[in-house]
């Protein structure tokens, strides 16, 4: 052997024999419990033991699937058929639906755009249910079902039911069927008011096809309270982000205890599918409104008769309440349960029935949600005094909503514009009756409505020739535009209709 072979063989056998060593002596201490061709398990730690870390999630993952074999047989497919006839041509929802936003314009024209040949076609749908009572009634969400003219819910265990409409309710978009059937599994429902942000859930349905019926997800409660997202009149989503996909409306999100804290209803994704942003009524919300439709065949909302707006620092300051608290009432409607009770305009709301209040939708859903005739304590900030004034809650009539609905958020937007949704009280304070769109409440300095010569006072009826209502539609409009795009808008100014024309921000 040469002198170099030495100098390569020397180094190369005290590699390996130190290898050897250590692969002896880790396997003495139980650090290694496996080889090729071995058939013992895999372990860590000294004593084999597994560490109280692995068993922690161990732990978790029996919860999910022991909630997942408890919620199971108790969540159903349905599936929806509708007639589309000439009449209805290349419609699926109305052009600008909510659901639309969501899913997304090349996902909807996919599967929802029809060009609907001369006669007749079925259009089918797709959603999910949870079973509320061993006698048949199924909860949903009202956009499974509305407009349907068969449905069809196939239960867990492959059993197949013709199911009949109960109640509707778009304005929480909650839905209620029934089936001929008895001794059914029957959910258990949690208290949506506690749960907490971070904390886990599980969602159950079957996203996009029948075949994939009963997909368990896990996620967190991502927030609570959401509100202006556009879906319902009537918000206080949760958020989640276990994987929802089209199909899974209807469907619930439970708890680590097995129990239903809220109805999965849609998704804010801009392909169409799961995108980390889902969205689920509160159980407590959605049983309400169950409960009003089968008992009473429609839903009953407390009304107070106020219009409110939430405080800021701005606000706050001219009130001379010091921080923003509360909201504040800038209307009270004449014989209402508000005015019988005391209550004045520039009153700021605390707290309702010891809950505080801190902004105009808690407020809201908080009213509709009492039954009508309620004895109510409202707490008030009154000349720097708090103040608890005892309300008899009224019925919300059906005239009576949209002046409810006037304390939804004033929207500000790129082009320097604070609006709200004209209703028939400013209307006719404004003489505007028989208009519709939003009102400009404020013009930003410098900015491109400021130049365009808009003025505080206009009605805004059109963007890009697109007629808006209300406030959730013309942030719709202008959330569809780009920047450097035009935005083409129909005003109504005192006694005169004009078109003004300015540009998004870049």
């Amino acid at each position: 052997m040469t002198s170099r072979s030495k100098r390569f063989l020397i180094p190369f056998t005290c590699i390996m024999v130190g290898l050897a060593m250590g692969i002896y002596i880790a396997s003495d201490l139980g650090l290694v419990r496996f080889g090729f061709g071995s058939d013992k398990n895999v372990t860590l730690g000294s004593s084999g033991e597994i560490p109280a870390e692995l068993l922690q999630l161990q732990n978790t993952s029996k919860a999910f699937v022991m909630v997942a074999k408890t919620v199971g047989p108790v969540v159903v497919t349905i599936s929806s058929e509708r007639v589309i006839r000439s009449a209805q041509q290349n419609q699926g929802d109305s052009p600008g639906s909510p659901f639309e936003d969501f899913f997304g314009q090349d996902f909807f024209d996919r599967f929802f755009r029809f060009q609907v040949p001369e006669g007749e076609m079925r259009q089918q749908g797709l959603g999910s249910g949870v079973i509320v009572s061993e006698d048949g009634y199924i909860l949903t969400n009202n956009h499974v079902v509305s407009g349907a003219d068969k449905i069809r819910v196939t239960m867990a265990d492959e059993k197949k039911y013709d199911a009949k409409v109960i109640g509707t309710d778009p304005k929480t978009d909650v839905a209620v069927i029934r089936i001929e059937a008895d001794g059914l599994p029957v959910a258990r429902f949690g208290d949506s008011g506690k749960l907490e942000v971070g904390e886990w859930v599980l969602a159950i349905g079957s996203p996009l096809s029948e075949r994939l019926e009963q997909t368990v997800t896990a996620g967190i409660v991502s927030a609570k309270g959401r509100s202006n997202v556009g879906l319902a009149e009537f918000e206080d989503f949760i958020q989640t982000d276990a994987a929802i996909n089209p199909g899974n409306s209807g469907g619930p999100l439970v708890n680590l205890r097995g129990e239903v804290v809220g109805i999965n209803t849609a998704i804010l994704s801009r392909s169409g599918g799961y995108q980390g942003i889902g969205f689920a009524i509160p159980i407590e919300m959605a049983r309400k409104v169950m409960e009003d439709l089968v008992e009473k065949g429609k839903v009953v909302r407390g009304w107070m008769g106020v219009v409110i707006q939430n405080v800021d620092d701005d606000m706050a300051d001219a009130l001379g309440i010091g921080k923003a608290r509360g909201v504040v009432i800038s209307e009270v409607a004449k014989g209402g349960p508000a005015e019988k009770a005391g209550l004045r305009q520039g009153d700021v709301i605390l707290q309702f029935e010891g809950k505080k209040v801190a902004t105009t939708v808690e407020l809201r859903n908080l009213v509709v949600e009492t039954p009508p005739e309620t004895d109510v304590d409202v707490t008030i900030l009154r000349d720097g005094k708090e103040k608890k004034v005892r309300v008899e809650l009224g019925e919300l009539a059906a005239e009576e909503l949209a002046a409810a609905e006037e304390p939804r958020e004033r929207v500000e937007s790129e082009i320097g514009l604070e609006v709200q949704t004209l209703t028939s009280s400013m209307a006719s304070r404004l003489n505007m009756e028989g208009e519709e769109g939003v009102i400009v409440t404020k013009v930003k300095s410098g900015s491109p409505a400021e130049a365009a010569g808009i003025q505080h006072g206009d009605l805004i009826k059109e963007v890009n020739k697109q007629k808006v209502t209300d406030t959730t539609e013309y942030r719709k409009a202008l959330g569809r535009l780009k920047p450097g795009d035009s935005v083409l808008l129909l005003l109504r100014r005192e006694n005169a209709t004009l078109f003004v024309a300015l540009r998004m921000p870049k």
